[in-house]
């Protein structure tokens, strides 16, 4: 392969800059600053602080390193947009980003329009060392990330309001498959590699690549539907605490869950809030928005089990029938969000990206349809407790071969 000349590497950079930033601000489009300032939950952020932090990381962790770092916005910001960089400072409690009402929107459009016009100089001057371009790809995958969260941080904060707000008019927020019955799909097993390979950015939690050993095992071809789901609650799935993990049956008796998150039961029947306003369910619908103890139920109801993260995406790499694996929903898996075998965080602050979260979290693989195109990979590891349920998270079925 040619080489490509470092200025216009440079060029590639900075276009692919542009549209991710780009990308963020069409997200808000359509929504008045009291939309953006929104927290329903400890766990989502407000629109406003994704568009204020993710150009933080910028500021922080690119133009302050700089041979000649333009001066930061406004010092105060330093605290309240970090997140969880401890090695960079202070910060601002997670469950009352909602509270600051200052700096305004327009004064976090305007940061960020501070951040893009430096950012933007530094990227045409195509003299950026080695380091800080590979901190680049990061922030940008970052960011992607974030526009993620976007999403699915503002569908609870929409849900918690009678009169059920729409995001966009139309959409496709409840996404169905081929409708082609599932199969189970045979896979050998053996000794595979797992583990990002080859060129191309990938998060630390993704390497080193290493062998694991399969035993033989078959893979649905395509994730659950809420039909299927549907006749899982019908069966009483809610009320069978057979059919739960311990820690999964007290969540459901302390907070009371009877459906995904989001779905109502009316005497018309079901519907299910969407980004799209208030909907009837569609059964043909990928289901969305189960915890793991939900996915691991209905997977225990169903006769089968949840896929090991190695088992998916060796299946992913290998099998060439398999539906929705990243444009549906995240897929739970049963495996613990742990380290591979040699795994080294990243030097300094960045270094917190993903390590220090290897505990109390279970893996979920592949994408949704509120993952940004390109950005994940079979590789790609999503990670959340096992009681989370707003994001795009749902089922693909396992079972054990002979």
């Amino acid at each position: 392969m040619t080489q490509q000349p470092p200025h216009t590497e440079a060029a590639v950079l900075l276009s692919r800059y542009r549209q991710v930033r780009g990308r963020s601000l069409n997200l808000i489009e359509g929504l008045t600053p009291e939309d953006c300032q929104l927290q329903s939950i400890a766990e989502a952020s407000p629109l406003k602080w994704h568009l204020a932090h993710t150009s933080w990381f910028f500021e922080t962790f690119i133009l302050a390193a700089l041979a000649q770092p333009p001066a930061p916005f406004d010092p105060a910001f330093k605290v309240l947009f970090n997140s969880y960089y401890v090695g960079v400072g202070d910060r601002h409690a997670r469950p009352e980003r909602g509270m600051l009402s200052r700096p305004t929107l327009e004064q976090v459009l305007a940061y960020r329009c501070h951040v893009d016009q430096h950012m933007q100089q530094a990227l045409a001057a195509a003299d950026m060392p080695a380091e800080q371009v590979a901190l680049v790809e990061l922030g940008l995958n970052h960011e992607q990330q974030h526009q993620e969260l976007m999403l699915t941080d503002l569908k609870h904060h929409f849900s918690r309001n009678p009169l059920f707000p729409a995001w966009r008019k139309t959409g496709d927020d409840q996404r169905a498959g081929s409708g082609a019955t599932a199969e189970r799909l045979h896979c050998n097993g053996g000794l595979v590699d797992i583990g990002h390979a080859g060129r191309g950015f990938c998060y630390d939690n993704e390497l080193p690549r290493h062998r694991v050993w399969l035993e033989p095992f078959s893979l649905a071809s395509r994730n659950v539907t809420n039909g299927e789901y549907l006749a899982f609650i019908r069966d009483g799935g809610y009320q069978r605490s057979e059919l739960w993990l311990s820690d999964g049956w007290d969540q459901v008796c302390s907070e009371g869950w009877h459906a995904p998150l989001y779905w109502q039961h009316h005497d018309a029947g079901w519907q299910v809030f969407t980004l799209h306003g208030l909907q009837p369910l569609n059964e043909d619908a990928t289901l969305s928005h189960v915890s793991f103890y939900e996915a691991d139920a209905y997977a225990r109801w169903a006769g089968a089990r949840l896929p090991t993260e190695a088992e998916w995406e060796y299946a992913a790499s290998e099998e060439q029938r398999l539906e929705g694996l990243f444009d549906e929903v995240w897929q739970w898996c049963n495996s613990a969000y742990l380290p591979y075998p040699g795994f080294q965080p990243a030097a300094g602050a960045v270094g917190e990206y993903n390590g220090k979260f290897m505990i109390n979290q279970m893996v979920l693989r592949g994408g949704s349809l509120a993952t940004p195109t390109g950005h994940s990979r079979a590789s790609y590891r999503n990670f959340f407790p096992a009681w989370a349920r707003w994001q795009f998270s749902g089922v693909r079925l396992a079972w054990d071969s002979v």
